[in-house]
């Protein structure tokens, strides 16, 4: 069940092929019904994304981006690291408890899988890698049928994360974009690369997909401590390319929605919540803000973030952020209704 890893965010056809296999052997024999408007069913809960909504999949990859080894998952029943980069839970496990799924989202390429876990979703997503296509869509329809292809793939929710590792890592940190792209084309490029994917989903017969914005990433304790100066502000260049960003991902999903009358592609503002958590920690129950749990909470992150790391907190849940990049589980908690609160709604 392991897929190779390249580009980020492309589909793989072969991998909803699985799920609607799945979903056609036992789809008369199990259920979900959720509390959603109109009395509406969520079948399964579906992710694509990077390390913050990654469940386990980077444990199955070939890539130093991993964290599968303490303290991550101190905090996860038993404290079993699972390839989470969190203390606990992640926003993939809250999504798929928020549309009555299940509380816990699997990773697609944990090999101990089972087939009845594929009915109710998976999280494809990993930290920095993606998957790409490996057949063709007619594959899919030729196994299930065209009719039950689209019923599944129609009623499931689709959850699109990305965007932040693209500002803060590929464009500000290394030079092979900052050199020929400024901040405006470099957006344009991170939106046309979510419209060709956003596409293929659609294609596929994915209709109710969220898309979340990028974050306020450059008031993540690493970006603090890279770009905020000897006082560790907020990298305001990073913010900036994050607002626009998301103001022209906005614009391209509302003209999708024009386009695609058939469709439900909802913008799933982060950027603003997380900030008001950010700057208002004490508000959310939270201590410290401006550095994470892991280690002296200002650069640590994956194969830096050990059991050996000094300094590392007792209580996560009184950090916003884990490590100096991923939210700690109580973020997420906290975090995830809220951006849902306002646009749950628009799904259906």
């Amino acid at each position: 069940m392991k897929f190779p890893s390249s580009k980020p965010l492309s589909c793989s056809y072969i991998i909803i092929f699985s799920i609607l296999l799945v979903f056609n052997i036992f789809h008369n024999t199990t259920g979900i019904t959720a509390r959603l408007p109109n009395n509406e069913t969520v079948p399964a809960v579906i992710i694509f994304g990077d390390s913050i909504v990654d469940t386990g999949n980077n444990n199955y990859i070939e890539t130093v981006v991993k964290c599968d080894f303490p303290p991550y998952g101190r905090d996860f029943n038993g404290g079993k690291p699972t390839g989470r980069f969190s203390n606990g839970k992640v926003a993939a496990d809250f999504l798929a408890e928020i549309f009555g799924v299940k509380k816990i989202l699997p990773a697609y390429l944990d090999p101990n899988l089972q087939l009845q876990d594929l009915l109710t979703g998976v999280s494809f997503a990993s930290g920095g890698a993606g998957y790409d296509p490996l057949t063709a869509k007619i594959v899919i329809k030729e196994a299930v049928g065209e009719s039950r292809t689209a019923t599944i793939l129609s009623k499931s929710i689709f959850i699109v994360c990305a965007g932040s590792n693209d500002i803060a890592n590929t464009y500000f940190s290394t030079p092979f974009r900052i050199a020929h792209y400024d901040i405006p084309g470099y957006t344009d490029l991170m939106v046309r690369s979510a419209t060709s994917f956003l596409q293929e989903l659609h294609g596929l017969g994915a209709r109710r997909i969220g898309v979340l914005s990028s974050p306020s990433i450059g008031c993540v304790p690493s970006q603090r401590t890279l770009a905020g100066g000897i006082l560790r502000g907020c990298s305001e260049s990073a913010n900036q390319a994050a607002i626009l960003f998301n103001s022209k991902l906005s614009s391209q999903l509302d003209s999708f929605n024009k386009r695609l009358p058939d469709a439900r592609l909802v913008y799933l503002d982060i950027y603003n919540p997380l900030l008001a958590i950010i700057q208002n920690p004490s508000q959310y129950g939270f201590q410290e803000a401006n550095k994470g749990c892991c280690g002296t909470g200002k650069i640590e992150v994956s194969i830096l973030c050990t059991s050996f790391s000094p300094e590392t907190c007792t209580n996560a849940s009184e950090y916003v952020f884990w490590d100096s990049y991923h939210p700690s589980e109580q973020t997420s908690k906290i975090l995830t209704p809220i951006v849902l609160d306002d646009y749950i709604y628009k799904f259906f």
